[in-house]
């Protein structure tokens, strides 16, 4: 695609009507090291900063972003289930079935579990890497950048400002865009990045064979929604009881039988975020605003 007809099809108002239709209830990866993406780092006292530019959606589709969901917890076994959850796909999710029984059988303790068992949203987008203090190595470069909830809602805010007097920004495009400034503290033991946000408007490259150049480069973001990248649901379904029980499962569970005694149901409960521990030790619930939280589970997988 040429720059030009880049220019007249970046639209503000194709992405939000893109994130109303996310953000619409619905019915009901593979874990490898990615060398494309860009991971933030902060010094001792976990301070962390860098600049990014947010990139248009890359040539044949049509958002600049992606969101998988997926599950990260531990079992009564010690083993881990880290996977991408089929509801991401709008399909019927074995975790997702289980977690709503738990939650309707109405005893608090099997809430509990299912709080800790809860979906955990991530985004993928490609970033052009302005400044990288620790990894200068990375300036300049085409990368993709997984994140969470708490940064998709910043760019959000800027797209859908609050105030009257504030004009939206659509922080994908390169000619009215901005460069975001990622700031990073730690506070309680956690990441936070409440001092993130976009600086002012600008345009990411002077010329338009420099940004010519660095759409091209841009990496695929429909691959993280492929077939692929999702267990089935019968493989799903075999790895949870493992995880849960430490052995393959063929008879009724209880909470089985609570699900016969529901009947279907497509209700995916929304829980109370809670932050995840910082990775030092064992036992972790990672919440769905923690962006540093998958690297965690990713890494325990990986062992």
């Amino acid at each position: 695609m040429s720059i030009s007809a880049l220019r007249n099809q970046n639209s503000l108002d194709k992405l939000l009507q893109q994130v109303q239709k996310d953000e619409t209830p619905q019915k009901d990866s593979k874990s490898y090291v990615d060398e494309r993406l860009w991971k933030p780092q902060v010094d001792k006292v976990g301070n962390g900063y860098a600049v990014l530019r947010f990139l248009p959606a890359p040539q044949g589709e049509e958002l600049p972003w992606v969101r998988v969901w997926n599950h990260a917890f531990q079992g009564p076994t010690g083993q881990w289930f880290i996977e991408n959850s089929l509801t991401t796909l709008n399909q019927k999710d074995p975790v997702s079935e289980y977690n709503s029984a738990l939650w309707n059988s109405g005893v608090e303790s099997d809430k509990e579990i299912a709080r800790k068992q809860k979906r955990k949203l991530q985004y993928f987008a490609n970033v052009y890497v302005v400044s990288d203090p620790t990894n200068p190595q990375n300036e300049g470069k085409v990368m993709l950048y997984r994140f969470g909830k708490k940064i998709f809602d910043k760019l959000m805010e800027a797209m859908q400002p609050e105030f009257p007097d504030e004009l939206p920004v659509n922080p994908f495009d390169f000619w009215e865009g901005a460069n975001f400034m990622l700031k990073i503290r730690k506070v309680d033991g956690y990441w936070n990045y409440d001092k993130s946000g976009l600086d002012a408007k600008s345009a990411l490259k002077s010329t338009d064979d420099e940004l010519e150049t660095i759409y091209n480069s841009q990496h695929s973001l429909a691959e993280y929604l492929a077939p692929s990248n999702f267990k089935s649901y019968d493989e799903l379904k075999t790895r949870l009881d493992t995880v849960l029980t430490g052995t393959v499962n063929t008879a009724k569970t209880a909470a089985d039988r609570i699900m016969e005694d529901e009947g279907t149901t497509d209700f995916t409960p929304q829980f109370k975020s809670e932050s995840a521990p910082e990775p030092k030790t064992g036992v972790a619930a990672a919440s769905d605003e923690d962006d540093d939280a998958m690297s965690y589970f990713e890494k325990l997988a990986n062992e």
